[in-house]
């Protein structure tokens, strides 16, 4: 195994970036060449990167480790935990404990920390990495950072709903009717490609502002600069979707959907706090929860963060990491 150190992500390239992607084990839009990308536009001036790159004998690509300088002496990976609900090393599947060892051995001299954040628990890095590390004469401690709620689709919509405790079964279903009573008119949209999700990402951010005060700081100018630019990129790529729930007032919620190997991701949302009795973003998530199963699709993943209302529809946690390596 020969690891290659760089300054920047072009020297590893978006159609190699792409191919190892596609043959990892959790190929998520997360680790992806456009999110790197737009990740360093916005966030990572000033700071030096460290792209680790490992090649097999073959000279074939068979890792990267993506890292920025986010202070002197200590290293993280590119994405952020701000923005980022999955990052890892990117390697094909199964070959990620040999790529770590190289990895590992190649930087066993250097004082430097590297952070790893946002790393799933099932991850080789989590799973396997501590025991890699100590052979080096390394340390590598794992604690858990978040969860993701997770929810495993069953084939059809009614059997989603038998699987669901009766509480809240009748709860969705007393939040549909209340909807469907007290504005019958409202539409539910999805939007797909480069120019439908452009056309109304100024809905979605409206909302998203609107929301709480909180979010309202987060979509600071430079932050709404990077959603309009990976967002569309993913939307470009056929990976991302907006969605609404469209009244005769106006859009009263909104959710950013991103999707991968399966599995659709609700990235973010939005929603008109006038409007909160009506529950618009339960019922919204009611329709791509019912969407992504008759698509086929295998998990409903709602990302970081255990808020009260994602567990309504009866998701398990998984957790999320920190992995820390150092001397």
């Amino acid at each position: 195994m020969k690891v290659r150190l760089h300054d920047r992500l072009e020297a590893v390239g978006a159609a190699a970036w792409g191919e190892l992607l596609a043959s990892a084990r959790r190929p998520s839009p997360f680790l992806g060449w456009a999110w790197h990308v737009e990740w360093v536009r916005a966030f990572a001036g000033g700071h030096r990167l460290e792209v680790r790159s490992v090649e097999d004998g073959a000279g074939r690509l068979v890792a990267v480790l993506p890292l920025y300088e986010a202070e002197p002496g200590r290293l993280m990976l590119i994405g952020g935990v701000d923005v980022s609900d999955y990052l890892d090393l990117i390697a094909a599947v199964d070959r990620e404990e040999e790529a770590w060892m190289a990895l590992l051995q190649s930087r066993a001299a250097v004082d430097a920390v590297w952070d790893l954040q946002s790393v799933p628990a099932t991850s080789p890095t989590v799973t396997a990495l501590p025991a890699l590390a100590a052979a080096c004469g390394l340390r590598a401690t794992v604690t858990v950072e978040e969860r993701c709620p997770v929810l495993t689709l069953p084939a059809s919509w009614d059997a989603y709903l038998a699987g669901l405790p009766g509480k809240q079964r009748h709860e969705l279903g007393r939040k549909l009717r209340r909807l469907e009573r007290e504005a019958p008119e409202a539409r539910v949209a999805s939007l797909g490609g480069c120019e439908e999700v452009e056309r109304r990402l100024d809905d979605f951010l409206r909302l998203h502002r609107r929301s709480r005060a909180g979010k309202a700081r987060f979509m600071d100018s430079r932050m709404e600069e990077f959603f309009r630019r990976v967002i569309g990129a993913l939307a470009a790529g056929g990976t991302a979707r907006l969605w609404f729930l469209d009244t005769v007032s106006g859009p009263a919620a909104s959710f950013v959907a991103i999707e991968w190997d399966g599995t659709v991701g609700l990235y973010n949302s939005g929603f008109d706090p006038d409007r909160a009795r009506l529950a618009p973003g339960v019922v919204l998530l009611v329709h791509l929860i019912r969407d992504a199963i008759a698509r086929g699709m295998r998990r409903f993943d709602f990302l970081r963060g255990e808020e009260r209302y994602k567990y309504e529809f009866g998701p398990v946690p998984e957790d999320v990491c920190a992995v820390r390596i150092s001397r």
